[in-house]
């Protein structure tokens, strides 16, 4: 008989929640994941909110103001704002990927700090974008 039979068959257990949670992942893990989720909501976005405010914003002058009007509500900002995050890292991360499938900083090491590339210069460019949007300067 072999070796494989006599071995005990692995047991899978449900996981609860509190499991799930405290499991912690890698930079490149979060990064990848949030890679995915923005990509998402660009994607469900553009019907929802990109399309109709560049329709309304180019039907005429009166719907322009409305449309204006309409944006320079704070929580409609902040919409704004998670989807100009959206895209930053979205489009980081991207590139970031392009880089890896050239075979470059595909070590742990150098995966972790492009990653945490990622996270800095998406960050950086939606403060500074977010800064913009709210008026600072």
């Amino acid at each position: 008989m072999s070796d494989s039979a006599s071995k005990p068959r692995p047991q899978f257990r449900n996981l609860s929640v509190a499991q799930i949670l405290s499991y912690h992942l890698p930079l490149a893990g979060k990064s990848s994941i949030l890679h995915r989720v923005s990509g998402a909501l660009l994607f469900l976005s553009l019907p929802l909110v990109i399309v109709p405010l560049f329709a309304a914003s180019i039907t005429s002058p009166e719907s322009y103001a409305a449309m204006r009007d309409w944006v320079s509500h704070p929580l409609c900002k902040l919409v704004l704002l998670v989807l100009i995050w959206g895209y930053l890292h979205h489009f980081c991360a991207g590139i970031r990927y392009l880089v890896l499938d050239l075979h470059i900083g595909m070590d742990k090491v150098s995966a972790q700090k492009s990653a945490g590339v990622v996270f800095g210069v998406s960050l950086a460019l939606t403060v500074v974008f977010g800064l913009k949007l709210f008026g600072v300067w």
